[in-house]
């Protein structure tokens, strides 16, 4: 279990073992803590649809990436049993930002919502999201 006693060091190397997001993807982590977690990744061709607009898949797993980390700090291993993500915007910058935070952390459930920007502010979309841990 990773928690705010190991480093962003040793964070980003636990979930670097996602490689579908850190290596597919791009995705880093830049803080992890109890509850929270902010991603990001620079925008690149391997995110674009054929519309040369960022994928809703790339901001979808961007926000999931951060997710898993959020809801994973400090918890025994959980896992998204549901998510719903809202697009609003295309992004103006290069880089898409996610910040997940816990709305409410329990037991057995947790409550998330992932915020994602690009660096200039624009609000790019939101997901809120159901997780499970195991006792």
């Amino acid at each position: 279990m990773l928690d705010e006693t190991n480093s962003i060091e040793e964070v980003r190397a636990f979930f670097g073992r996602d490689r579908f997001a850190s290596e597919a993807c791009g995705c880093e982590v830049l803080e992890a803590s109890h509850g929270h977690a902010v991603c990001a990744f620079t925008i690149g061709a391997q995110h674009m649809n054929a519309q040369d607009h960022v994928m809703g898949g790339a901001i979808f797993t961007l926000a999931d990436f951060a997710l898993a980390i959020a809801c994973n700090m400090g918890e025994n291993p959980t896992v998204a049993i549901s998510n719903t993500i809202e697009y609003y915007a295309q992004p103006k910058g290069s880089r898409l930002i996610a910040t997940a935070d816990a709305d409410k952390s329990g037991r057995s459930v947790g409550f998330y919502t992932v915020d994602i920007a690009d660096e200039l502010g624009t609000k790019v979309a939101r997901m809120t999201a159901t997780c499970f841990r195991r006792a």
